[in-house]
């Protein structure tokens, strides 16, 4: 069967990839989720008692059920071998086939008007068995996938359906022969079948294994193989006037679009219940090798991550002519439980805590929570990895509320956004004649109307991608030696993905302003500057309120107030840095018996410092 994408020949080397993570045992759940013809889930067969296939396309999982299905198809029912029986009889039917694929009905060239008729006959012959009851469930199947290896060894195309060649093909002009298909030595036990897109139903699939292979290119399967798929689904559809297609909207899948590709895999990788993810990608795809690498190690435990790089000869075409080193990818990864999952901001945000995040849910209450206040959250790195029923957002900074609140947009059209701007004002590193005019035109939009994805575009490629204005809240940072790498478009789709799932609230105001939230299943996490590490957002020299011993006082009323309504609070404070010991802080914790936990941090910046958590509880 010609196939677009076909992993016939890596069958071997998918195998071999799977033993050496000892996977290769029958007990395990094996899902091809994008199983296209079946190469792999057949080669699979005599390996797993119990594999699961899917594809959108239904044309793809009979043929796929039809090669798990071949080795037990035995027609005692019918009483005959059906091939001897089709290609012994000259019988013909003008169906739909006839009248719309050949040029006897229609003028389009896809079949001679013998080999189309003969098709109809096929097929109408099939279904009045199958309801008749003369053949099994998996007969029918099987049968339907011979037709379609049939059909394919006579049409008059390129391999694909999406158009018909202007002369006619030699093999075209042959007589059909209904021929079996071909199909490995085994069966599997239990073969599930479904019939959707992937990114709609992972979540529901039982699996060990999961094996992807989505599409790589801007190619529409549904497109390419609409003939098969009316063959198949025998509905007589309507069809285009030039092409004989039948609607292929409802097949279309966002796997073949730019960016979309990057937020299905993240969100397959992320939602499946499998604890062992194979995929398999070319380097032609949208999706680089280091964003794949950099997406399964951010989901999975990256110690099992491994990548194999087989080397293969292109087909030549006008969209690959000059190109070469084509080199298909399997990767590999141990899934990492989700409560192990760190989700990091698409913001380099000064004082960010998602190191010290395991720590913090560490000492976090045993029992569920139910609020959850980030209370200055900054770069939203603690909240967005908590469970809570709601999750209250806030920080004094107008700007970067919203920032974050911006990535609860959809993630497809703010990356589409951010692309247009980079094309636009030619942002690169170090390229400071585009970035000067980008940053010129957000400062020069009313602050109400600033685009908070045009700040993020800016923030991609401004020094170090800090966050900083001047004392007329015009962002002042300078151009830098950074830029939108597939490292931060990671993150970015994570944490976009992952802020949608959550009930977050968000809120500009002063910390004080929150007390009136605070019930006794209320939980408050602080993480506001420090009094003696103070940073470019928090000096009070921006046109931001900055921090001082005052702010420090009322911070430590306010927890007391938290600790009279029942609630609990968790502090992240540093009480020395250097020569520096904040005495107020300890005194304070001291005096109302807040237990005061030393975290260990690496040193940097600054020596000597030692970085706590002061809960109540």
């Amino acid at each position: 069967m010609r196939y677009l994408g076909s992993k016939e020949t890596l069958t071997d080397s998918i195998r071999t990839l799977l033993q050496n993570h000892n996977l290769l045992q029958g007990n395990l759940f094996f899902f091809d989720a994008f199983c296209g013809m079946g190469s792999v889930a057949d080669s699979m067969k005599s390996i797993y008692s119990h594999i699961i296939i899917n594809d959108s396309l239904k044309c793809s999982t009979i043929f796929t059920r039809g090669r798990l299905y071949a080795n037990r198809c035995t027609f005692e029912r019918l009483g005959f071998d059906p091939f001897t029986f089709f290609n012994e009889n000259n019988n013909t039917f003008h169906g739909f086939i006839y009248q719309n694929y050949s040029l006897g009905g229609s003028g389009r060239m896809y079949f001679s008007e013998e080999n189309a008729a003969r098709i109809d006959y096929f097929r109408m012959q099939i279904e009045e068995w199958k309801e008749q009851d003369q053949i099994t469930e998996e007969e029918y199947v099987y049968l339907l996938a011979c037709l379609l290896e049939s059909v394919s060894d006579v049409s008059n195309t390129a391999g694909v359906y999406g158009a018909f060649l202007k002369h006619w093909d030699k093999r075209a002009l042959k007589p059909i022969v209904f021929s079996k298909i071909d199909s490995n030595e085994g069966q599997c036990d239990i073969v599930e079948s479904q019939n959707d897109k992937i990114e709609n139903i992972i979540s529901d699939i039982e699996c060990d294994i999961l094996y992807l292979d989505p599409p790589y290119t801007q190619n529409q399967y549904g497109t390419q193989y609409h003939l098969l798929e009316t063959l198949i689904l025998n509905d007589n559809p309507p069809i285009s006037r030039v092409t004989g297609s039948r609607p292929t909207t409802p097949m279309r899948s966002n796997w073949s679009k730019m960016y979309h590709a990057h937020i299905l895999f993240e969100k397959v990788v992320a939602d499946t219940k499998a604890s062992h993810i194979v995929l398999s990608y070319n380097n032609d795809g949208f999706m680089s090798k280091d964003y794949i690498e950099k997406t399964l190690k951010r989901l999975g435990i990256e110690e099992t991550y491994d990548c194999v790089t087989i080397d293969y000869k292109k087909y030549n075409n006008t969209k690959c002519q000059g190109a070469d080193g084509h080199q298909e990818y399997l990767f590999y990864i141990q899934k990492k439980p989700a409560n192990e999952v760190i989700v990091q901001s698409p913001l380099n945000y000064t004082g960010s805590k998602t190191k010290m995040v395991p720590i913090i849910k560490e000492y976090l209450p045993q029992e569920p929570l139910h609020t959850f206040i980030d209370a200055f959250g900054g770069g939203f790195n603690v909240g967005i990895n908590i469970s809570a029923e709601r999750i209250v957002y806030n920080d004094i900074n107008p700007f970067v509320k919203g920032l974050i609140q911006s990535f609860h947009l959809d993630t497809y059209e703010y990356l589409t956004y951010v692309s247009k701007l980079i094309q636009k004002y030619g942002l690169a590193p170090n390229s400071t004649e585009g970035y000067v005019a980008l940053r010129n035109k957000y400062n020069s939009t009313p602050i109400s109307k600033r685009n908070p994805r045009m700040l993020y575009t800016l923030i991609l490629y401004g020094f170090q991608q800090q966050i900083r204005f001047n004392t007329n809240h015009g962002f002042n940072n300078p151009i830098g030696s950074r830029w939108f790498n597939e490292c931060l478009l990671s993150k970015f789709i994570t944490f976009a993905r992952c802020s949608k799932s959550k009930n977050v609230e968000y809120l500009n105001v002063s910390f004080e302003r929150l007390i009136d939230q605070i019930t006794p299943d209320t939980f408050v996490y602080a993480d506001p500057p420090y009094r003696s590490t103070l940073g470019v957002y928090n000096d009070g020299k921006r046109g931001f309120e900055g921090w001082t011993i005052e702010h420090e006082q009322r911070l430590c009323l306010f927890l007391d107030q938290i600790h009279q309504r029942e609630a609990k609070f968790m502090l992240s404070y540093v009480l020395q840095v250097e020569d520096f010991y904040n005495a107020d802080v300890a005194n304070w914790a001291e005096r109302n018996g807040y237990r005061v936990i030393d975290i260990e941090v690496p040193q940097g910046r600054y020596n000597n410092r030692r970085e706590v958590l002061i809960i109540n509880y």
